[in-house]
């Protein structure tokens, strides 16, 4: 039996000058010995995701107790709510597009807060992801 921890932490700023809340998330699970790399593969980015998607949902579903810094002021605009999430699929096809292209997880992040205004290649919506596919797709 193979073991995989898998978590999540993300700091926000809280208001004041130098202050922050820290939110943090952490899963262990058990996997078979016999599970191929590509199932290996696929639960740890859903078990990734799903630590993710925890944190973010907690961050999202509070109100801010204090004013909000320029910084969080431009989430709510980036975030896109009322757009479905990219599925991990999606997610999944963009990185290996990217690491064939011999792109790194922080150049397509990079990309990607430049191209669609969200912070990473997780936070795309479904159409942006589809997209931002067919531009890897074409450059290859």
């Amino acid at each position: 039996m193979l073991k995989l921890n898998a978590s999540y932490s993300k700091k926000v700023p809280a208001g004041e000058q130098f202050t922050s809340q820290s939110y943090h998330c952490s899963v262990e699970v058990e996997l078979s010995d016999a599970a191929t790399p590509e199932q290996l593969q696929a639960k740890i980015h859903d078990t990734f995701a799903l630590v993710r998607d925890a944190v973010e949902s907690e961050l999202h579903g509070k109100p801010a107790a204090k004013p909000e810094s320029a910084a969080q002021t431009a989430k709510p605009e980036l975030t896109k709510p009322d757009a479905a999430k990219a599925s991990n699929r999606q997610v999944k096809y963009l990185l290996d597009l990217a690491k064939g292209q011999g792109l790194t997880l922080s150049g397509l992040n990079a990309r990607v807060q430049d191209r669609f205004k969200v912070e990473t290649v997780y936070d795309l919506a479904r159409k942006d992801a589809s997209r931002l596919v067919d531009e890897l797709k074409a450059a290859a």
